[in-house]
C-alpha cells in the first residue's frame, strides 16, 4: 500500500492501553504524522478541540463518555475528522446507530490490520501498491 497523503493526525481513543497499542501497531508504516491517545471519551473530545484531527479509531465503552457520546458530540459540533469505530460489540444495531451518528466504518475487535488496511483504502486515505498490482494482472 502506498499513502494517498503523509502525516495523517490520528486519535486513537480505547480505555484499554493494550488495544491502543494495538491499534497503533496496525496502522500502515508511516501513515500518522502524530498518533494521540485518549483513554475516555472526555479526554477524546479534549484533544479534538485543540488539534486537527484526521482520523478518530474509537473504542464504544469507556468510562467517564462513551464512543456514541463522543460521536454524538462530534456531530453536534460539526467537527472535520473520519471515525472508525472499533468495538467487541458487533450487534448490527449499535453498527447501525454508530453509522447513523457518521462514523465512517466499523471494525471488531480486536483489529486486524489487513481490515483497517481495506477500510483505509476504501476511503481513500491510502493507495493500492501498484507493485502489487502490476503482479496481479
Amino acid at each position: 500500500m502506498s499513502l494517498l497523503s503523509m502525516g495523517f493526525n490520528v486519535l486513537v481513543c480505547d480505555d484499554s492501553a493494550l488495544a491502543r497499542k494495538m491499534a497503533k501497531n496496525n496502522l500502515p508504516d508511516g501513515f500518522a504524522e502524530t498518533i494521540y491517545e485518549a483513554s475516555n471519551g472526555m479526554d477524546a473530545l479534549e484533544i479534538l478541540a485543540h488539534h486537527r484531527i484526521d482520523l478518530v479509531l474509537l473504542d464504544l465503552t469507556m468510562p467517564i463518555l462513551g464512543g456514541l457520546d463522543v460521536l454524538s458530540e462530534i456531530k453536534r459540533r460539526q467537527l472535520e475528522t473520519f471515525v472508525i469505530v472499533v468495538s467487541g460489540d458487533i450487534q448490527p444495531l449499535m453498527q447501525e446507530k454508530v453509522m447513523a451518528l457518521g462514523a465512517l466504518s466499523f471494525i471488531e475487535k480486536p483489529i486486524r490490520k489487513a481490515v483497517l488496511k481495506t477500510i483505509l483504502h476504501r476511503f481513500g486515505f491510502i493507495l493500492p501498491d501498484p507493485q502489487k498490482r502490476a503482479l496481479a494482472v
